[in-house]
């Protein structure tokens, strides 16, 4: 502190009683303040814990400011209580008596002296003085300012303590319920990725939890600009991303689960599909050799065997199921359900492909026996040139083998030829 200046005019008797009142009211409110933060629960945890980086070496001086805050409220205590004495000597005091008080009561009159073994050693307020000179005023700006900042620091932790620890407790909890669920359906380290998930979120809350009781200020998040004693959170990034974490697991456990459950209707679904994909290729391999002994000049694909690797695959899966190797099974079915559906999607096509001759012919047959009726309905069955287009139509189109390419030319003329029939006048219909 600077050196001491003049504490302005003398105070008069009623400004003596107003300082002497606020005073008063101060160091009760202080007095206050010091006794909660003595018995603040977060001030106890810390002084029993074994602390370590940041929050060890807030406490530290933390624990300083708080015996030096002691020590500046003893001082102030004993200036305010001489002051009291000199005012309490005679209801009216006399002028030396006012600018004594005055001097208590505005001068840097409240010496603090600093203790013997601080002496030489830098302290919160600076380089290490023999002693500190204040004025009252000054006096509580200073002991405000180191409340504030001790008390910001037991709360932070103390709320970090309250929030964290008992949050990680329940997702360790919840973390042992699982890997009981986990080991029951067969999901171990080493043997599926969930239960290697599963250890590792084991060791990393393990890790979390200490952390945060030995150094519960690394898991405080300060709310921006605010100055006002604890005013932030708990930071729960970290335990945030383990329960996540573990709600992956989980949901991956409860689908190896489902699989136990429903794994015998979904392998014969499996092999219902998967026959019907072997039935529908024998179909298409046997249109094959029909459509070769009945179309000419038709470009016929090949069609390909059964799906003996998905049917090595299905054999797999049930002895998967057989063992209740469950964490193995369920990828398994969920990649044969996709591929079973794809083969019977593929023999589908391949039949459609391979008959595509034999409907086309069928199309022209029907599409010659349309015309043919309707020139019976209009009267002109026996007209001998239709006839004669007819059955050249016809031929061609039930001999084997068939060009379909010839068959569709003789049915487009018989076609043209009725059309022509049916739209000459009624006389020249009568010459024909």
């Amino acid at each position: 502190m600077g050196v001491a200046g003049p504490p302005g005019p003398v105070m008069d008797r009623d400004e003596v009683d107003r300082a002497l009142a606020r005073l008063g009211a101060e160091h009760e409110a202080i007095e206050t303040s010091l006794l909660a933060l003595q018995d603040h629960a977060g001030r106890r945890l810390l002084e029993g814990a074994q602390l370590t980086g940041t929050t060890r070496e807030r406490w530290a001086a933390a624990e300083q400011a708080i015996t030096l805050l002691w020590t500046y409220f003893d001082t102030y205590t004993a200036a305010l209580r001489t002051a009291r004495e000199v005012r309490s000597r005679r209801k009216w005091p006399a002028r030396e008596e006012l600018a004594q008080l005055t001097e208590l009561l505005r001068g840097d009159s409240v010496t603090v002296a600093s203790s013997a073994g601080q002496q030489g050693a830098p302290t919160l307020t600076g380089p290490a003085k023999l002693s500190e000179h204040f004025t009252l005023a000054s006096l509580v700006a200073r002991m405000n300012e180191l409340y504030a900042s001790s008390l910001d620091m037991v709360v932070a932790a103390d709320a970090v303590w309250s929030a964290l620890p008992a949050r990680i407790d329940m997702l360790a909890a919840e973390l042992g319920r699982t890997r009981q669920l986990a080991h029951s359906v067969g999901v171990r380290p080493g043997e599926h990725p969930a239960g290697d998930d599963l250890e590792r979120i084991t060791g990393a809350l393990t890790r979390l939890r200490e952390e945060v009781v030995s150094d519960p200020l690394a898991y405080w998040q300060k709310a921006p600009g605010s100055s006002a004693p604890g005013g932030g959170r708990p930071d729960t990034t970290a335990y945030d991303r383990q329960a996540r974490a573990l709600e992956e697991v989980r949901r991956e456990i409860e689908a190896v689960l489902t699989v136990r459950q429903d794994a015998e209707a979904r392998l014969a679904k499996l092999r219902d599909v998967l026959s019907r994909a072997d039935r529908t290729l024998a179909e298409a391999r046997s249109a094959r050799g029909e459509v070769l002994a009945k179309i000419a000049a038709s470009e016929v694909p090949a069609v390909s065997g059964p799906p003996t690797a998905l049917q090595e695959q299905l054999a797999l899966a049930a002895e998967y199921r057989r063992h209740g190797q469950w964490h193995r099974l369920s990828p398994l079915l969920e990649s044969l359900e996709s591929k079973g559906e794809d083969e019977l999607l593929r023999a589908r096509e391949s039949l459609t492909a391979v008959t595509q001759p034999l409907a086309v012919r069928a199309e022209l047959r029907g599409r010659l026996d349309a015309y043919k009726a309707k020139v019976a309905r209009l009267g002109f069955a026996e007209d001998p040139f239709l006839v004669e287009r007819y059955d050249a139509a016809r031929r061609m189109l039930w001999s084997a083998p068939c060009d379909l390419r010839v068959a569709e030319e003789a049915v487009l003329r018989y076609q043209r030829a009725a059309a022509d029939v049916l739209s000459a006048p009624t006389d020249q219909r009568g010459e024909s």
